[in-house]
């Protein structure tokens, strides 16, 4: 009987609840500070980029398509020049920013002839 009164007992601790909730509000706070804030960072450098883009622009694709903007239509595609005279269509979304900035920080690096 003594140890069925033991089990019904409510625990006492108010302060490890009070723990438990400060742990859990740090475990927030690493989630936000190291995989939320930088990829919503990331997310928005991205799109200033696409904003950013214009006609003669040398990008590189999500697919690895290498090209030259072409022409920039209004619903959110841009026209590619792959090579002399062939076109493609692709939406701006589809625009790498980090395989661009290396393909032209390359091209920058390189002496012209």
């Amino acid at each position: 009987m003594t140890q069925l009164a033991i089990f019904l007992q409510a625990p006492s601790g108010g302060s490890a609840s009070m723990m438990n909730f400060v742990l859990l509000g740090g475990m927030i706070l690493v989630f936000y500070f190291f995989m939320i804030r930088p990829q919503a960072k990331k997310a928005k450098l991205a799109k200033q980029f696409q904003e950013n883009m214009q006609k003669g622009d040398k990008i590189v694709t999500i697919a690895g398509i290498h090209g030259t903007v072409y022409k920039m239509n209004e619903d959110g595609t841009i026209q590619l020049e792959t090579s002399p005279g062939s076109y493609i269509k692709i939406e701006k979304s589809a625009i790498s920013m980090e395989w661009t900035n290396n393909i032209n920080k390359a091209a920058a690096a390189t002496p012209a002839k």
